[in-house]
C-alpha cells in the first residue's frame, strides 16, 4: 500500500511542481507516451534477455510482495517457534520413532494441522521437516554444529533464489538513466534531420528528447530503485521466521532449558515481529 501511495506522491510532486513554477505540460505528456516506448520497450527487452522464464516470473512475483508486505505476521512467528518447540520436546520425551510421522508427512500430523498458514510455506516446512528427519533416520546421533552446516546451507539456496528478482529490478534502475539517454540521443538525431525548420519547431524536437532523459531518471532514481529496496526489505523480514524455526532446533539440540531456547528464537525478530517473552511462553502453554 505505501509504495502505491509513495508513487502517486512522486508523480504528484515532480509533475505539479513543474506546473506550478510556470513549465507546460502539454509537451510533456505529449512526449512521454514515444520515449517511453523506446525506453520502456528497451528495458522489457533486457529484462527478458538477462532472465529465464523462472526468473522473470519471479520479478511479476516480487511486484506483488512489494505492495503486498511481509509473507508473515507477529502472529506467524509465535506460531512458528511454538510449533517447533513442540516438536523438539517430542524427540527429547518420546524419542525419534514418535517424531517420525509428524516430519515425513506434515499435511496429516494433528501439530502442524493447527499452524494452516505455515503449511503454505512449503520452504518453511521443508527445512523445518528435512531437517527433523535427518535426526530421526541418524537415531539422534548427528553432531549439533552439522545440522546447523545443513540448515545454513539450505537457507542460502532458499534466499539466494528469493533475492534474483530484487537483483534484476536494481540492475534495471541501474540501466534506466542509460536507456534514457539512448532515447534523448535519438530525438536529437530527429531534431537534426529538421535542422531546417523554424527555431520554434526546432525547441519543441529538442525538448521533446530531452524528456527521454528525464524519463529515465525519474523512472531509475523515483520508482524503480526504491521497489527494489523495499523488496529486499521484505526479502530480509520473510527470513526471519527461518532464522526463528533453526534457532529453536538448534538451541533445543544443544540442550538449553525451554525458556532460553524460545528467547534465543525471540530475540532474533525484527521489532514488528517479535512477540513479548511472557506473550510467547503463554502460547507454548497453550493460553
Amino acid at each position: 500500500m505505501f509504495a502505491g501511495i509513495g508513487i502517486v506522491i512522486l508523480l504528484v510532486m515532480v509533475f505539479g511542481g513543474f506546473a506550478i513554477t510556470g513549465g507546460a505540460l502539454g509537451p510533456v505528456m505529449e512526449a512521454i507516451p514515444h520515449e517511453m516506448l523506446i525506453i520502456g520497450g528497451a528495458a522489457l527487452g533486457a529484462v527478458v534477455a538477462g532472465n529465464s522464464m523462472h526468473e522473470l516470473k519471479g520479478i511479476g512475483g516480487g511486484f506483488m510482495k512489494v505492495f503486498k508486505g511481509p509473507k508473515h505476521s507477529k502472529q506467524d512467528h509465535v506460531d512458528a517457534i511454538v510449533l517447533c518447540t513442540r516438536l523438539m520436546k517430542i524427540l527429547r520425551s518420546d524419542g525419534p520413532v514418535a517424531l517420525e510421522s509428524h516430519v515425513t508427512d506434515p499435511a496429516n500430523s494433528p501439530i502442524f494441522a493447527e499452524f494452516p498458514k505455515l503449511l503454505g510455506n512449503k520452504p518453511l516446512v521443508s527445512l523445518i521437516c528435512d531437517t527433523l528427519t535427518l535426526i530421526v533416520v541418524s537415531s539422534g546421533t548427528l553432531e549439533v554444529h552439522a545440522v546447523e552446516d545443513v540448515m545454513d546451507h539450505a537457507m542460502k539456496t532458499h534466499f539466494h533464489e528469493a533475492t534474483e528478482p530484487q537483483h534484476a529490478l536494481q540492475n534495471l534502475a541501474d540501466a534506466l538513466p542509460a536507456l534514457g539517454i539512448v532515447a534523448a540521443v535519438l530525438g536529437v538525431v530527429k531534431t537534426m534531420g529538421s535542422i531546417d525548420k523554424p527555431p520554434s519547431v526546432l525547441g519543441a524536437m529538442i525538448g521533446s528528447a530531452l524528456v527521454g532523459t528525464f524519463m529515465g531518471v525519474l523512472l531509475a532514481y523515483g520508482i524503480v530503485a526504491p521497489l527494489a529496496g523495499r523488496l529486499k526489505q521484505v526479502l530480509d523480514q520473510d527470513e526471519m521466521i527461518f532464522q526463528a524455526v533453526k534457532q529453536v532446533i538448534i538451541a533445543s539440540l544443544h540442550g538449553w532449558p525451554q525458556p532460553l531456547v524460545v528467547e534465543s528464537a525471540r530475540s532474533g525478530l525484527g521489532h514488528a515481529f517479535r512477540p513479548g517473552l511472557s506473550e510467547l511462553l503463554d502460547a507454548l502453554r497453550g493460553r
